[in-house]
């Protein structure tokens, strides 16, 4: 079924998932990186499939020069792969990868997490268990979202160091995580663990204690690894 979209370009719902009650009004190329962006993270696109500009266009009923720059961006996140003459393609899931991202956020992501409990307001802590609360009304079934929203919570967990640099590059590592964490979820079971696994995560920010954050949040980082690892071939 084709998915034609508005010239007004509305939030989709990742915007939505924030929790802030507001409309956000974005372009349509914002608008189409998001539809394209969440298709991936779903698996609905498969990831030996070139996807060729012209039907995609034609499908959205979009004109190629925003459907240009949203392909353009995704490219920068590393979800697609330019094909000479042929498009894009969906950059493969890889143990390699998974790897490389979740050791980065092992690095970076709990002694920041740690850090920002203490520099911390009630308006970033009000960010934090909105966050959460739209992590725990995301359907199991629709594991795209919980994605998005499991992003959202774990980077409110570290924007109150206000150092944007960091900031950037833990966000581009959660990016990038986003469809090793739709795989992590597809057992059953996993998304219970993780749900009181992030409730303890909020517990810990909330009481201020930074030092269990810091505990929960590596475990919570290398168990995620250590099962999305046991789903790939040993990685050299």
């Amino acid at each position: 079924m084709a998915t034609a979209l508005s010239p007004e370009g509305y939030a989709p719902a990742e915007g939505r998932a924030r929790g802030e009650g507001a409309i956000v009004v974005q372009t349509l190329a914002d608008r189409i990186f998001a539809i394209v962006r969440e298709r991936i993270i779903a698996g609905v696109i498969p990831a030996d499939r070139t996807i060729r500009q012209d039907a995609l266009a034609a499908e959205l009923g979009v004109s190629k020069i925003p459907l240009r720059e949203a392909m353009a961006r995704l490219e920068q996140e590393g979800l697609l792969l330019g094909v000479a003459n042929r498009g894009y393609r969906i950059a493969p899931l890889s143990a390699a990868e998974a790897e490389d991202v979740y050791r980065l956020r092992l690095k970076l992501e709990p002694a920041t997490a740690a850090r920002a409990v203490g520099l911390a307001d009630d308006d970033d802590r009000t960010r934090l268990i909105a966050a959460f609360e739209a992590l725990d009304r995301a359907a199991s079934d629709d594991l795209a979202q919980v994605a998005i929203c499991n992003r959202q919570f774990h980077m409110a967990m570290v924007r109150p160091i206000r150092r944007p640099l960091t900031i950037q590059i833990i966000r581009q590592l959660a990016l990038l995580a986003e469809r090793y964490v739709v795989a992590h979820l597809q057992p059953a079971g996993r998304d219970a663990r993780a749900h009181l696994e992030h409730r303890e995560q909020l517990d810990a920010f909330l009481a201020g204690d930074a030092t269990r954050l810091q505990a929960l949040l590596d475990a919570h980082i290398r168990s995620t690894l250590t099962d999305l690892k046991g789903g790939f071939a040993p990685v050299d």
